[in-house]
């Protein structure tokens, strides 16, 4: 493990880190290979890595690589950079991942609210089925508006206790 190896990091506890995490994850509903991907970006000092130091660390080829990053960037958990002057990438995690992750579960939500109404249209809300689908809707629209305040709270508290900004500040400076 290449960068666990430096700093008086134990690659063993970093390694046990990584698995332990991404076994969580993985319970959660995360395919494997994603989950590995993420936990070792987020036990990474940079919170950068390439693919080929990826592969390295988790023992897993670049393909299987390509395709946790290309998951994880879709679900907004990670982003791409390009080395200056080299094609190479690095794949970065930000300190407000999960808020982006949420974010981006916020909008989902939106669509299925939308479209559990368009089905209570169709089936009609006096049905069995039109009522089921209401109560879902009105679930998920409850939800939403929740984790709106939820995330404001979030930011409050994340400013009190680690300091206005400076997580953000600090992948800023990575880029």
């Amino acid at each position: 493990m290449t960068e666990s190896s430096g700093g008086g990091r134990d690659p063993e506890a970093v390694s046990k880190f990584v698995e332990g995490f991404a076994a969580q994850l993985v319970e959660a509903g995360m395919t494997r290979m994603p989950a590995r991907v993420f936990a070792a970006l987020l036990a990474s000092d940079a919170a950068t890595l390439t693919s080929a130091e990826l592969a390295e660390q988790l023992r897993i080829s670049p393909a299987a690589v390509s395709g946790a990053v290309r998951y994880l960037a879709q679900v907004h958990m990670v982003s791409r950079e390009r080395e200056p002057g080299s094609r190479r990438e690095r794949y970065r995690v930000h300190s407000d991942q999960w808020y982006e992750a949420l974010t981006n579960r916020e909008a989902i939500l939106k669509r299925w609210a939308y479209a559990l109404r368009e089905g209570v249209e169709n089936l009609g809300v006096e049905t069995p089925a039109g009522r089921r689908l209401a109560e879902t809707q009105a679930f998920f629209e409850f939800i939403d508006g929740e984790i709106a305040l939820m995330m404001d709270r979030w930011r409050v508290h994340r400013d009190q206790v680690f300091g206005e900004g400076r997580l953000l500040a600090e992948d800023r400076e990575g880029r």
